[in-house]
């Protein structure tokens, strides 16, 4: 049976919320019996285990405790109650500016954070060149660090967190910082740390991260734990939380039912500027993206199936009625997209006060990242193309991807590699 490197037990932190600041020093002074202030609990009795060589990924909402879960564990807090024990030295990269004095150096503070996690200056010494060649920040490191970016900042930071030779890596989002061929060098020390037997406890908002890096996935919500699982059952829940669908009795019943009603967008991640434009004899009245669950989601994962969904009401008699979807890039590129004149699927004349659903379905295979998705309905009217309804950039897409290939898509490419 594997050992534990970290036990949190019935742990929960508790934060006093005043009013006004003379009700804080009223307090503190022990000069009122009555209760000045309000109870948040940013964690309630969180129970969870890590063993020794695990990767376990912490996710949820903003607020939620993720990174004061990651600051009890490392003794920057201390809990209201229950019981935190690690075994093992820890190595903790937590929000930007953690442990360092902006006044000294970055080499001082080389030397500064490697003396508080228990080295001596002559071990430091020894890792001094590997901590500057991971960083890669030149003279810059004989510079106040106040002066330092945001991204040279991490470097510095992720270069000793992970050069000191812990046993337990623990890492918070500071790694979005991070320039993207910096966050690829971080990964790759991750693999490392993961075939040496390391543990490593990590926060982040890319679930494509924590599906590919962790054994396991913890999910906070409010300061409760919602659930801990694998990493894709704990992204599906997540999922669900995002939009506000997740209902607590579903882990009970086991059931993964998803209720498409009449409002399926007011359960997506709108666009609250949306452009639409279209004289609207045919409205887009309700939309949805759905996941090869059919769950009601903006999050699919690469290479899995997904579907998006439309209702349609006619204002007007329409003799043959165009659907449309359309995947743009951040910057606004068209990068696919159909509709069913192109798929060559007949659609009949509709009528004044009819409706109609149209569901696209296909497999995902864009590269993981952010995308946004639009909508539209049009025709031809007397040989002339007419614009009913349109909206541009609805909604947004995230792509989950544990592997991608280069481009915005992926060509599924097979390889063969023969020794001659």
């Amino acid at each position: 049976m594997s050992e534990m490197a970290i036990r949190v037990a019935d742990v929960t932190k508790i934060y006093k919320l005043y009013n006004k600041p003379q009700d804080r020093l009223k307090d503190s002074l022990g000069l009122t019996r009555k209760k000045c202030y309000k109870e948040h609990y940013a964690l309630n009795h969180i129970n969870f285990e890590v063993k020794c060589g695990e990767t376990v990924g912490i996710i949820g909402t903003n607020g939620s405790g993720k990174s004061t879960m990651l600051k009890l564990i490392t003794g920057v807090l201390t809990p209201s109650d229950g019981a935190i024990s690690v075994k093992g030295r820890i190595s903790a990269l937590l929000e930007l500016g953690a442990g360092f004095n902006m006044e000294y150096t970055g080499l001082e503070n080389v030397y500064l954070n490697g003396t508080m996690i228990g080295f001596s200056r002559s071990e430091i010494d020894e890792k001094l060149a590997a901590i500057l060649e991971f960083a890669d920040i030149g003279e810059f490191i004989h510079q106040p660090v106040k002066s330092y970016s945001s991204g040279m900042f991490v470097r510095l930071a992720f270069a000793v967190a992970i050069n000191i030779d812990p046993e337990i890596l623990i890492v918070d989002e500071a790694l979005s910082v991070g320039d993207v061929f910096f966050q690829a060098k971080c990964y790759r020390k991750f693999e490392e740390f993961k075939k040496l037997g390391k543990t490593i406890l990590f926060v982040s908002h890319d679930l494509g991260s924590i599906t590919k890096y962790c054994d396991r996935a913890i999910l906070l919500n409010k300061g409760e734990k919602v659930f801990e699982g694998t990493p894709k059952e704990t992204v599906d829940i997540y999922k669900k939380v995002l939009v506000g669908q997740f209902d607590p009795s579903e882990l009970e019943t086991d059931t993964t039912a998803n209720d498409i009603g009449a409002t399926w967008k007011d359960k997506v991640q709108a666009n609250p500027e949306v452009i639409e434009y279209g004289e609207k004899d045919a409205e887009i009245v309700d939309y949805a993206v759905l996941d090869d669950s059919d769950l009601i989601t903006n999050t699919v994962m690469k290479g899995s199936g997904f579907s998006v969904r439309m209702k349609v009401k006619f204002h007007k008699a329409v003799a043959e009625p165009i659907f449309a979807f359309t995947i743009k890039n951040l910057k606004g590129i068209e990068l696919t997209g159909t509709n069913t004149l192109c798929e060559k699927v007949e659609v009949k004349a509709v009528q004044a006060g009819e409706e109609r659903e149209i569901t696209f379905t296909q497999k995902l295979d864009l590269q993981g990242g952010e995308y946004l998705i639009s909508l539209g309905c049009t025709g031809y009217e007397k040989g002339e193309f007419v614009v009913y309804h349109r909206l541009y950039d609805v909604c947004n897409l995230t792509v989950i991807s544990e592997r991608d290939t280069v481009g915005y898509y992926d060509m599924n490419s097979t390889v063969e590699l023969k020794s001659l």
